[in-house]
């Protein structure tokens, strides 16, 4: 299953959340939705989701028009906004039951629905509380379970990682693993990029709704304007650390601890060159390795931080 974001635009006013992006993930990925505050990731996620009608361009999953057809949208897709709406006098198990019996799931299959969802997610244990007295990480565990209950081949999750505890967090990392390996389509926003790149397959850059890069981690590594290499030496490495920082054709020079990271625009022809130079000036190299980029070296490239 394919979902296809094509040529999306959203416009409020005079204001262009969403500036004609296009991208694609299928099922069996976890794609990043990456981007600054404000630069349009909540809304193209409300138009995914059939949840907000886009100024123009539309979204397809497996070739369906969100946009025409968007009571198929809602089932194939499972969605987990950045907040969960308060709810006073409802527990969690039974709200899970409510959005099951609107998924039209009855009988004895709801309620074995409903509570391998709360397994799954890790709510049994809270199952009876009321939602408004949970904290902001276990709303988001229910957020997520609610998502889960009509198991939609496609996840949208906006920041569900958001106000969890380390061991919430890795958990949910797990989960999206698992999830990923029976087949279904996640994008997920997050800040934590760190986190996002041990699971994602591919990413997504915007920024003032303007899409900046998307694709597999491998296709996003390979147009990274610049590469990073680790060099640490045998002995006298605060002299490399000089010699280097004369040496033209080197965007940056950083000593960390007992090696020396630089950043070079060049190819690995220009690597290569770089370390017969070093052996030339008489430096014992124990090692010299390209860093692949990360999200993080990705997004601080590829972003300005501006807002809209």
């Amino acid at each position: 299953m394919q979902v296809q974001i094509s040529c999306l635009r959203k416009v409020y006013g005079k204001t262009k959340a969403v500036d004609d992006i296009s991208f694609s993930f299928t099922s069996g990925q976890v794609f990043g939705f990456i981007g600054p505050n404000g630069a349009g990731k909540s809304t193209t996620m409300r138009v995914l989701a059939a949840l907000e009608e886009p100024t123009s361009g539309d979204c397809y999953i497996d070739g369906i028009s969100v946009l025409q057809y968007p009571d198929k949208a809602h089932r194939m897709v499972g969605y987990v906004p950045d907040s969960l709406p308060e709810h006073r006098d409802i527990s969690v198990h039974e709200y899970l039951d409510f959005f099951a019996r609107a998924y039209s799931i009855q009988g004895s299959r709801r309620r074995q629905v409903v509570e391998e969802i709360e397994e799954f997610t890790n709510l049994l244990g809270i199952r009876e509380k009321h939602l408004n007295a949970l904290s902001k990480g276990m709303k988001n565990r229910v957020s997520v379970a609610r998502a889960l209950v009509h198991d939609p081949p496609v996840l949208v999750m906006d920041e569900p990682a958001s106000g969890l505890d380390p061991r919430a967090r890795i958990e949910l990392r797990e989960l999206l693993k698992i999830l990923a390996g029976q087949g279904k389509a996640i994008l997920i926003s997050s800040h934590i990029l760190t986190e996002l790149g041990e699971i994602c397959n591919g990413a997504v850059f915007i920024e003032r709704g303007r899409l900046l890069r998307a694709g597999t981690m491998d296709q996003l590594k390979e147009q990274s304007s610049h590469r990073t290499v680790l060099i640490r030496p045998l002995n006298r490495l605060d002299a490399l650390y000089k010699y280097l920082l004369l040496q033209p054709g080197l965007d940056e020079v950083r000593l960390q601890d007992d090696l020396i990271e630089v950043d070079m625009q060049e190819d690995e022809e220009a690597c290569c060159r770089l370390l017969t130079e070093l052996c030339a000036a008489g430096f014992q190299i124990l090692e010299f390795r390209p860093r692949r980029s990360d999200l993080e070296q990705i997004f601080m490239t590829v972003t300005k931080g501006d807002v809209q």
